[in-house]
């Protein structure tokens, strides 16, 4: 091959846009699920039942799009309605009644009268994807952001205006890392507070994971390093947050809290405020 030295307009000038199919088995197979429905007025849970015979897995796919509900939210809602146990196709099979009973709850015969029966016009095409682009990510950064308030509104009244929210702070040996809020400052903090909903900023459970580890690896001895989190898609990644929790059993994180546990927060503010004077 000859050698040669490319210019960037000559790259820039053959770049060409990268399509790709979104649709794959599991998609078009659910697709004719559905256009195959009959329509009517109203469903019942006959019709839920139908939906989940024979194929669970994409029975349960048209649920989900039904009820406009992601995946690990569609799991977060069964595991909270069926208790403990699976939410498979053993589980539907060994106690139906339960299953069906979850979904009616969820309002999933009204959601597909609602769906069945709309009359689109042309707007609504754009309307979805605008939903499911740029509205999925504004949806987790405004659930995101008010967990952020939440945590911030707690430090507020315990120290006042002794604190700064999102920067990078300075730890051990110069080391840094990025936090939610720095009390009194970034500078030699001695409070650092992580804030993440999982299932709220789109953000990976490694990212999640690997945002505290940095925290925990930059932070002095003397730095309490407190998580706050929320979000029942928790439920579904068990084992993930198990290692939060182990990092907390290790005193590497010294407190995990949720908007629930709003009291237990405030109080072990009031008592690290009088620790670090």
């Amino acid at each position: 091959m000859q050698a040669k030295d490319q210019t960037l307009d000559e790259v820039v000038d053959s770049l060409s846009p990268l399509n790709v199919d979104w649709m794959d088995d599991v998609a078009a197979s659910a697709i004719a699920r559905l256009t195959d429905l009959p329509r009517k007025e109203s469903y019942n849970r006959s019709d839920i039942s139908a939906l989940l015979n024979g194929n669970f897995d994409e029975g349960i796919l048209c649920a989900r799009l039904f009820l406009a509900l992601s995946k690990d939210s569609m799991e977060a809602e069964l595991k909270r309605g069926l208790g403990a146990g699976g939410i498979g196709v053993k589980r539907y099979k060994a106690d139906p009644d339960a299953f069906l009973d979850v979904l009616q709850q969820l309002q999933l015969p009204e959601a597909m009268a609602t769906s069945i029966n709309y009359e689109p016009v042309w707007s609504d095409i754009l309307v979805e994807r605008l939903r499911s682009g740029r509205g999925s990510a504004i949806s987790g950064q405004r659930r995101g952001r008010g967990l952020e308030e939440f945590a911030e509104a707690m430090v507020r009244e315990v120290f006042g205006d002794g604190y700064e929210t999102r920067v990078t702070f300075t730890g051990a040996d110069g080391k840094t890392a990025k936090c939610d809020v720095a009390v009194p400052d970034r500078h030699r903090p001695r409070i650092v507070i992580e804030v993440k909903g999982y299932g709220a900023t789109g953000s990976k459970m490694t990212d999640i994971i690997g945002d505290l580890d940095a925290i925990i690896d930059a932070m002095r001895r003397d730095t309490w390093l407190l998580f706050v989190t929320d979000g029942t898609t928790w439920k579904s990644r068990l084992s993930d947050l198990k290692k939060i929790l182990d990092r907390q059993n290790q005193g590497k994180i010294a407190r995990i809290y949720t908007t629930k546990m709003r009291e237990q927060f405030l109080a072990d503010l009031k008592s690290l405020k009088q620790i670090i004077g």
